[in-house]
């Protein structure tokens, strides 16, 4: 069994073929409702979360620790590592550290979802994006590697403190000139931990595009229900997000969007439901296993192709 570290993970897999890798099986007929759902088994301190999936060539699972709130130990929040095993001899043949995978697989995900959307149009887009952390960075990587040679992207971040080594322009949260950017922005991300709305409807484009990305428990949001209200909301299973979705879960609460509005990915992937360009579109995720297991095959698949 051979470990992939982050460095070497991130070197065989670009962001653009990570999302053509999250694109795959669900173009092959995959159905994510079909997907086990994420284990959460409490610790004595903190918790580990199991991600598993199979796809009858590959199975696999994502072991995750988490530091429960108020930690004081020195290590990240979040630490684990992929087990990708044969899918009909349960052999293990690669171990990959998830840290690198989840950087690749949660814009990509977010991304595969609009793709032909954003692929539509050759105008210049204004990207948003609220979070500089990991997976800020991530979406403004996988958004321009994914739209190269098709559109300009211009992105901005906006966040409480503005980190010297930002690859784009970044402006202060709540200023002047973050309204500007979003009220102009064609496509907005929201990577951020923020438990509470920080965006609202009157602030968006009627047409713009929403990646809501930070928010992954029942009781958190980073919209505010009337972002939601009216638009086309894309979710990766119903059931999921259900489950998971705080974003969607309070905007049926407040009665702004039903279960019945929601969009699964799948039908949109596979062009079984066409978006409608002038209307809003919201794709609200939060992680599944299918996804993990999409990524690690493409990068077993990878390691194979440069072994030959």
């Amino acid at each position: 069994m051979r470990y992939l570290d982050s460095e070497a993970v991130l070197r065989l897999l670009s962001p653009r073929e990570t999302v053509e890798a999250i694109r795959r099986p669900l173009l092959e007929g995959f159905d994510p409702a079909t997907d086990p759902h994420r284990i959460k088994v409490g610790l004595d301190h903190g918790e580990m979360h199991l991600l598993p999936s199979s796809d009858g060539r590959y199975a696999g699972v994502k072991i995750l620790g988490i530091q429960p709130p108020g930690s004081t130990e020195q290590v990240p929040l979040v630490q684990g590592s992929y087990l990708l095993m044969g899918g009909r001899t349960l052999t293990p043949e690669l171990l990959i550290d998830a840290a690198a995978l989840t950087r690749l697989r949660t814009p990509a995900v977010a991304v595969a979802g609009v793709l032909d959307l954003l692929r539509a149009s050759s105008e210049p887009l204004e990207v948003a994006i609220f979070g500089t952390g990991v997976q800020g960075r991530a979406h403004a990587a996988t958004i321009t590697d994914a739209l190269h040679g098709v559109r300009e992207v211009r992105c901005t971040f906006i966040s409480r403190s503005q980190p010297a080594d930002l690859p784009w322009p970044s402006v202060g949260v709540g200023s002047a000139e973050s309204d500007q950017i979003v009220s102009r922005a064609g496509l907005m991300v929201t990577a951020t931990s923020s438990p509470e709305p920080i965006v609202t409807s009157e602030q968006l484009l009627d047409d713009a595009i929403v990646l809501a990305v930070g928010a992954h428990t029942a009781d958190t949001r980073e919209l505010h229900e009337s972002v939601l209200q009216g638009a086309q909301v894309i979710v990766e299973d119903i059931a999921a997000a259900e489950r998971e979705a705080g974003d969607v879960v309070q905007a049926i609460e407040a009665a702004a969007i039903t279960t019945a509005d929601l969009i699964p990915m799948r039908d949109v992937v596979r062009g079984d439901v066409e978006l409608d360009p002038a209307r809003r579109v919201v794709f609200k995720t939060v992680g599944m296993p299918w996804e993990d297991l999409a990524v690690a095959r493409a990068v077993a698949e990878t390691v194979e192709q440069k072994a030959r």
